[in-house]
């Protein structure tokens, strides 16, 4: 199944407590249908100190979101939008935004 998100993609929250955030996906997890992005979903996690130049406390990191609570931003009509597909005259398959029809990649 081809990638509907990527890394690097400008996504809007539609679901959850981060509603109507935009973000940036830093790292996708194609096993789970997960996706983290910068400064959204943010959890803290207790550690302990490791070493001594590792000291342990409260850290705040993004925690994953599921792919379906996410709609991708078209770059050119800056519009959330569902995502389609379509195959060039050169083979080549893109993603293009249902919203205005222009391809996203």
């Amino acid at each position: 199944m081809a990638a509907k998100v990527r890394k690097n993609d400008t996504v809007l929250v539609i679901v959850g407590k981060e509603r109507g955030k935009r973000g940036k996906v830093s790292r996708v997890i194609p096993a789970t249908n997960r996706l983290v992005i910068e400064g959204i979903n943010m959890v803290k996690r207790h550690s302990k100190p490791r070493t001594m130049t590792q000291p342990g406390g409260i850290i705040e990191k993004e925690a994953p979101l599921h792919v379906s609570n996410v709609m991708l931003i078209c770059s050119r009509c800056d519009h959330p939008a569902r995502v389609g597909f379509r195959i060039l005259e050169d083979g080549s398959k893109v993603r293009t935004c249902k919203h205005c029809g222009e391809v996203v990649d």
